[in-house]
């Protein structure tokens, strides 16, 4: 798909539609985001945003059982899931995406297990608000952008609110071993000065098969979501002594974890032939993650004459991996070479605070200030298990960010924003030893602790002109920041004598995101476009070694992309409209300061087009969802182990109708039950046992219902 001057097709097309603007000045309702720090309406933030609201989450999980999937089809700019535990591969505008649980930080950026869109049950969480491109209003990691779950609240009413949904899942043909079955359950209420809700889940997933009705190889290394269980125990404590003030603890325990039933035989590539599951358990524990994620909200609106808002949050967060005789874990003094059988388990435990004001029409009338600071503590490590040796060191991070933002309406319609954040940081490594299959002769070298620190000041930018009700245009400039894969770079140590202080591929990744948009509103027609650019002059590249793992690169990069959505209520009943995602990356491979090659398909998402039809009259809703990956030649790609990505198409469908005493609802994934190979599994691993297929068609009946 060609990608010609984008910018200044958006902007001809907001010229073209701006003289219709004025005839139609309907009111349309604000949307307010919190993962901007502070409320703010979208319509006031200088990036594209997308708000996925309760209705979309209950659709899509009766479609697809992975967060991953439902992202990738609502939100541009998302590559296409994996279908697996792990999200190896998958990105945000070709970056890592920050993921929040109700602000609470869920990525792991000392040792990326790209595990942290598995970290809570769907069926708690409220919305989830998208923040498109680099930034650091959250902090460290958004340099793809921000992703935040935004969990369920007790109802105000004060009656007791009792509920909850099951559904079960089988696949084309009814296959008994391809069954999924998924129930949830919640209770909560306000009485007086109190609020609560409980919720408890369970989900238990059977084999996934293809469009040819072959069973879908397991990832029993990363992770996978076929033949695994999970649970997800969640409470929410509220206490409001006054109308300004509010108490919240919130606890979040989820745990998913594969059943080690399958293995994989492997695929032939070359003739096309995927990974399938055979009966087997492989050897050792089946992959795992098990999160505890805590935090204490405190808020009171009469501070100052502003609102203070402090956050004290905790987690706790185990990745196991499956295992095998990889040649980097090999050591010839345990036992012969080719032998030693082990597999990592990836544990952090982070501790943090996020202290916030905001005022508005401070000094001068309009001004809105906010500020405040950010404190993280990270500690990672990443063991192997059978032998007790460590693969990555004890690893301790600490940030400390002040930070302020302001805006200001400098003439009707046209708003001014920026800010300042400070990023201190320093990382703590003690001496180790690294794996005796890091050098060729098994020498276990030993390297140097060190305590490199780092320090920068983050700024951002934006304007945003609200040229009357339907129609707003927008430009910004923002940085991001983030570490690099400390664990990857640190247990890759091959040279004598090395220093923690002295390693580059520690200093911290810093992503500039430029972006012009616009928003228009017209009658019943409603669409933004974004065209972005994003530069890093040390981004990270990630190249598979010969063991399929990750090690880490710094070089220079630049992403450029565009992305579109348009939605037109046809009538009352019946809504059309699509999004469109197409994203371009360039890389310096050999340090030249030319961007030689292009990023491929482990680093950058594929070019995307969804369309949809939904329909609700009365008690029925239902929607048509159609996917389509565009092809793509990774011939001048830099390490690509495809020459070209074959695309392909997708089609959803969904229907629901309410009873007096709940909604039952259908989901068809995959109606045509086409047969593909993933986008990763084409692309992004050159290995025979991880050519996957994607899932083929396959029947979700969901029921729920509140009282």
């Amino acid at each position: 798909m060609p990608f010609r001057s984008p910018l200044i097709l958006s902007l001809l097309a907001s010229a073209c539609i701006a003289p219709m603007a004025a005839a139609d000045t309907a009111d349309v309702e604000e949307l307010y985001v919190s993962a901007t720090r502070t409320p703010k309406p979208v319509s006031a933030i200088p990036n594209m945003v997308s708000v996925i609201s309760t209705e979309d989450i209950q659709e899509q999980m009766t479609v697809a059982t992975d967060i991953s999937s439902f992202l990738g089809q609502l939100v541009p700019g998302f590559s296409p899931s994996r279908q697996k535990m792990s999200g190896v591969g998958e990105s945000f505008r070709g970056r890592k995406p920050l993921y929040l649980i109700d602000g609470v930080p869920q990525s792991t950026p000392l040792r990326d297990s790209s595990r942290e869109g598995y970290t809570i049950d769907p069926a708690v969480i409220e919305r989830i608000e998208v923040i498109h491109g680099a930034n650091a209003i959250q902090g460290l990691g958004a340099t793809g952008g921000i992703i935040n779950f935004v969990t369920k609240k007790a109802d105000t009413s004060g009656d007791l609110q009792i509920g909850g949904r099951a559904s079960i899942t089988a696949a084309d043909g009814f296959k008994d071993k391809g069954f999924e079955e998924q129930i949830a359950v919640y209770a909560g209420q306000k009485v007086g000065k109190f609020d609560y809700l409980a919720s408890v889940s369970f989900v238990s997933r059977g084999l996934f098969y293809d469009g040819e009705g072959r069973s879908i190889g397991v990832d029993a290394t990363q992770g996978d979501l076929s033949d695994s269980d999970s649970r997800d125990f969640f409470v929410k404590l509220g206490f409001e002594p006054d109308e300004n003030q509010r108490l919240q603890l919130m606890v979040n325990d989820y745990e998913l974890a594969g059943d080690g039933d399958y293995s994989t035989l492997a695929g032939t590539r070359a003739d096309g032939i995927p990974a399938t599951a055979v009966k087997g358990a492989p050897e050792g524990e089946p992959a795992t993650n098990d999160v505890t994620t805590v935090s204490l909200d405190y808020s009171n609106k009469a501070v100052a004459g502003g609102t203070l808002s402090l956050q004290l949050y905790l987690q706790d967060f185990r990745a196991s991996f499956g295992g095998g005789t990889f040649a980097s874990f090999q050591d010839p003094a345990i036992a012969p070479v080719g032998t030693l059988f082990d597999q990592s388990e990836n544990n952090s435990e982070k501790k943090g605070a996020r202290l916030t004001w905001d005022r508005v029409d401070v000094i001068v009338p309009g001004l809105h200030l906010y500020g405040g600071a950010d404190y993280l503590e990270d500690t990672t490590y990443q063991r192997l298990r059978e032998t007790d040796r460590n693969w990555v060191p004890e690893t301790k991070f600490e940030n400390i960010a002040p930070f302020v933002q302001g805006e200001y309406e400098l003439v009707d319609g046209l708003t001014l924003s920026g800010g300042l954040r400070y990023e201190n940081a320093k990382l703590r490594v003690d001496d180790y030893q690294t794996l005796a299959a890091n050098t060729a002769d098994f020498t276990i070298l030993t390297v140097g602790g060190g305590s490199p620190s780092f320090s920068d000041l983050i700024i951002n930018a934006g304007i945003v002109n609200k040229i009357n009700d339907n129609w707003t245009v927008y430009a910004s400039y923002s940085e991001g920041f983030t570490m690099p894969d400390v664990g990857r770079v640190l247990r890759g140590i091959n040279v004598a004598n090395s220093s923690v202080d002295d390693l580059f591929d520690l200093e911290p990744v810093k992503a500039d995101n430029i972006e012009i948009g616009t928003t228009f509103t017209y009658g019943v027609f409603h669409a933004q476009a974004s065209y972005y650019e994003s530069r890093s002059d040390a981004g990270v590249r990630y190249v598979a070694d010969s063991d399929g793992f990750l090690r880490v690169t710094r070089e220079k990069t630049r992403i450029r992309g565009l992305e579109a959505i348009l939605e037109a209520s046809i009538t009352d009943e019946l809504r059309l409209g699509g999004n469109l995602a197409v994203q371009r990356g360039r890389v310096d491979t050999n340090g030249d300061g030319d961007l030689d090659a292009d990023l491929d398909a482990a680093n950058i998402g594929a070019d995307r087009a969804n369309l949809f039809a939904s329909y609700r009259s009365g008690d029925i809703s239902a929607r048509v969802q159609w996917s389509h990956l565009f092809d793509r030649d990774f011939t001048n790609a830099a390490d690509a182990i495809a020459a070209e990505f074959k695309g392909y198409d997708t089609v959803d469908l969904f229907a629901s109708y309410k009873l007096e005493v709940g909604t039952i609802s259908l989901g068809i994934q995959n109606l045509m039950d086409k047969t593909y190979i993933t986008y990763y599994g084409q692309a992004g691993s050159n290995r025979d046992d991880r050519y996957f297929a994607g899932r083929g068609r396959t029947f979700t009946l969901a029921f729920q219902t509140a009282f």
